[in-house]
């Protein structure tokens, strides 16, 4: 069954606002390998997991059709509300139950979000509506992340990663496929073309209340604002406290970068 995390409208709302699309150099990744596999149908392009629509936009450049699939109606309402390309469209549907043809769909896309599925059923799906020669790829942020402001790095990771432990022991267990840089999605993929890049490298630029906003969407935060309120507020308002004098700034409009590491599970369907 696939786990049920980002389905209320204040995440939701939080989601929208401060989760990134695909960084640059995964971009690339996704482009190249497009290029490299002669894809010849560019008709339909389906974002599974699209939570509010940051990444589907970015393959309306590229796809006659594109859809992203989500399976809560608030992730996919904050979608339908923000600006999107007239080719780009969103359903509500759950992962493992594609509302599309077989052998219909030319390119599946999903980003930090395939570790949240039923991944034996999910990958029935994407065997089923994937087009001869259709491809997919399944990516995702590790946790591995670094804070970055001029010589302060060392000092704001720490805190991040402080942060992260404490919010940790509300973790999801499906969080332990994004620490083995989805070999378990790499050896589900049912396809003999594969390939599995677990060192895309990328920044994304942030303010400090970017920062705070992101951390606020994980959902082991989410999880802990419902448990404990107090608590999740009060820690919130530490790691900014610490933030801020680390890097010996009052504004929260001061700019700073999360540098990141992606990994991408790649595949082509050759029959």
């Amino acid at each position: 069954m696939a786990t049920h995390l980002f389905e209320g409208k204040e995440h939701a709302s939080v989601y929208q606002r401060y989760r990134f699309s695909l960084p640059e150099k995964l971009q690339e990744v996704i482009s190249s390998y497009l290029e490299n596999k002669k894809v010849s149908s560019f008709q339909l392009a389906v974002d599974v997991g699209c939570g509010s629509g940051q990444s589907t936009p970015w393959l309306a450049k590229r796809f006659e059709k594109v859809v992203g699939t989500d399976i809560s109606e608030a992730q996919i309402e904050e979608a339908k509300q923000a600006a999107h390309p007239p080719n780009v469209s969103y359903l509500v549907c759950p992962a493992e139950n594609l509302p599309f043809n077989d052998n219909s769909v030319d390119f599946i896309l999903s980003f930090a979000a395939v570790h949240w599925f039923d991944i034996p059923r999910f990958m029935k799906e994407v065997e089923r509506v994937l087009k001869p020669s259709g491809c997919v790829v399944l990516s995702t942020n590790c946790l591995d992340m670094q804070l970055h402001y001029k010589d302060c790095t060392e000092k704001l990771t720490e805190i991040f990663e402080e942060f992260r432990k404490a919010i940790f022991k509300y973790a999801n267990d499906r969080v332990c496929r994004v620490e083995d840089d989805y070999k378990m999605v790499f050896d589900a993929l049912p396809f003999q073309d594969k390939q599995r890049i677990t060192d895309i490298f990328g920044t994304v630029p942030f303010t400090v209340a970017g920062v705070l906003g992101y951390f606020q969407s994980f959902s082991m935060y989410q999880t802990l604002l419902k448990a404990e309120p107090e608590a999740a507020k009060s820690l919130l308002q530490n790691t900014k406290e610490r933030i801020l004098e680390v890097m010996g700034v009052s504004s929260l409009e001061t700019p700073v970068e999360i540098r990141l590491r992606n990994v991408a599970v790649l595949g082509c369907k050759t029959s």
